[in-house]
């Protein structure tokens, strides 16, 4: 039986995300990215294709690292102006029913108390399709902006990020039991304060005393998305993630790839298909082969180079401005993301590439490859992806939207569906139930998060009494 191949929508709450200087296109709608219409019309479009997920990637900080300042990522909009990735999630839940919305929110920044709360709120108002895209940011414009003295190491924000993975486990999956909301109007009895528990977290990184502020939402946990192939992030990814995001410039590059995050799950006790792996793949598509050469090439001539190196700036750590466009670019150790230059270099087809390569090549696509062609084309070289490389599917960019995803579904998933490889109709139950066919729609047991299941039980509770009533008569 062909594997089935997982679709989802790559986007971000800003104008130039992918593709540099093509929201200049007369067709595209990219600089409405703050009209919540671009986003309900786009979660209908993405539903009538059945994709799997909205992906809404995001950044704290900005693209400063070019010629050492933010001029060219503002002037371009490379991801700035950007808003919050939550902020459109319900209204887009409100108008379709099936797909799932990945949302991604940075570990670094913003405390596991918190964020916990806001997953569980939009894991209620979706009725259960949500997915948390984890990363642990890489701007070290972001780190400053919220106080630190600059980012932390790579690997240190991992270690901090299992940390943090615990505490939000323990919220979602501990802290209240089963059964523990009884909304009994005629008790008067809403939470049976006995079955919900602080956890009495004490880290390293975190102490979180208390509980759970959400009762427990369809999940509970949210589908673990993942974001970072480096070492140490396919380390986290074996486990944690339900999803993982992966940069590869060729079908040979990835097979290793998906091949090495497979058997790290395996290590880490998981299933091999326990971890759903996607490609960023960006496919400019039309009736035929000719038809899309040529909308790629109309795209093509409203890209911009200096935006597209201003991204690359902060991807990389590296001032582009300060290389020689024509030398080969090398690998270098760096608190960003290290797997986009070791993509260009370590692996890849033939010579690393230059500066002008990256911007031949990336100004369209930005950190993965572009595919153009008619149907058949594109479904094939898919497929290719797939049973090659070793993929689940694809976090499909654009180059213009919303029209690049409007004829991925009008010409690709035709093709895809009479191959049998894309879905013509959505499973039921929750996100976790489509995605990865748990039966319950909660974590597998195998996964981290369910041994905090059940584990407060028996212990500390909200109906112990900690402190004196305020009410409590005096003693004589």
């Amino acid at each position: 039986m062909k594997k089935r191949i997982i679709l989802n929508a790559f986007d971000m709450t800003c104008v130039s995300h992918q593709s540099a200087g093509t929201w200049r296109h007369p067709s595209s709608q990219a600089s409405k990215y703050n009209d919540i219409d671009y986003w309900t019309n786009l979660a209908r479009e993405l539903e009538r294709g059945c994709f799997d997920t909205m992906f809404i990637a995001d950044v704290v900080g900005v693209y400063d690292v070019y010629r050492g300042t933010a001029e060219m990522a503002l002037k371009d909009a490379a991801q700035v102006p950007v808003n919050d990735p939550f902020g459109a999630i319900s209204a887009m839940a409100a108008v379709t029913s099936n797909v799932g919305f990945g949302v991604t929110a940075a570990v670094t920044f913003e405390h596991p108390y918190l964020l916990a709360r806001r997953l569980s709120t939009l894991d209620h108002l979706t009725k259960g399709r949500v997915a948390w895209n984890v990363v642990s940011s890489y701007l070290n414009s972001a780190a400053v902006n919220v106080g630190m003295d600059q980012q932390m190491a790579h690997d240190e924000r991992y270690d901090m990020a299992d940390e943090y993975m615990d505490v939000v486990y323990k919220l979602m999956e501990g802290s209240w039991e089963d059964g523990a909301v009884h909304r009994n109007k005629e008790s008067g009895v809403f939470t049976d304060g006995s079955k919900v528990h602080p956890i009495r977290h004490n880290g390293k990184y975190y102490k979180v005393p208390g509980f759970h502020l959400c009762e427990p939402s369809p999940q509970r946990t949210p589908v673990i998305f993942q974001a970072g192939a480096s070492g140490r992030g396919r380390q986290f990814a074996a486990r944690h993630a339900e999803g993982m995001f992966v940069l590869a410039t060729s079908v040979e590059q990835c097979k290793p790839m998906t091949e090495d995050i497979r058997n790290l799950a395996e290590k880490a006790g998981r299933s091999r298909d326990s971890i759903k792996i996607f490609a960023l793949l960006t496919v400019i598509t039309g009736p035929t082969d000719e038809a899309a050469q040529a909308k790629y090439d109309e795209y093509l001539s409203y890209a911009s180079p200096e935006g597209m190196l201003a991204l690359y700036g902060g991807w990389t750590g590296l001032d582009f401005s300060k290389l020689d466009p024509d030398a080969p670019l090398e690998a270098v150790e760096n608190d960003s993301l290290r797997t986009t230059l070791e993509s260009l270099t370590k692996g890849h087809d033939g010579p690393a590439w230059t500066v002008r390569d990256v911007i031949k090549n990336r100004c369209i696509g930005g950190l993965g490859p572009v595919l153009v062609g008619g149907p058949k084309k594109v479904a094939d070289e898919l497929e290719r992806w797939v049973d090659v490389g070793g993929l689940d599917g694809f976090n499909l960019a654009y180059a213009v939207t919303p029209g690049t995803t409007t004829d991925f579904i009008d010409f690709v998933v035709p093709e895809l569906r009479k191959r049998g490889r894309a879905q013509s109709s959505y499973a039921p139950g929750t996100f976790r139930q489509k995605l990865i066919g748990t039966p319950d729609g909660k974590v597998e047991s195998t996964h981290p998060a369910a041994q905090y299941r059940g584990a407060y039980v028996g212990k500390e509770s909200c109906a112990t009494n900690t402190l004196p009533s305020p009410f409590a008569q005096p003693s004589k």
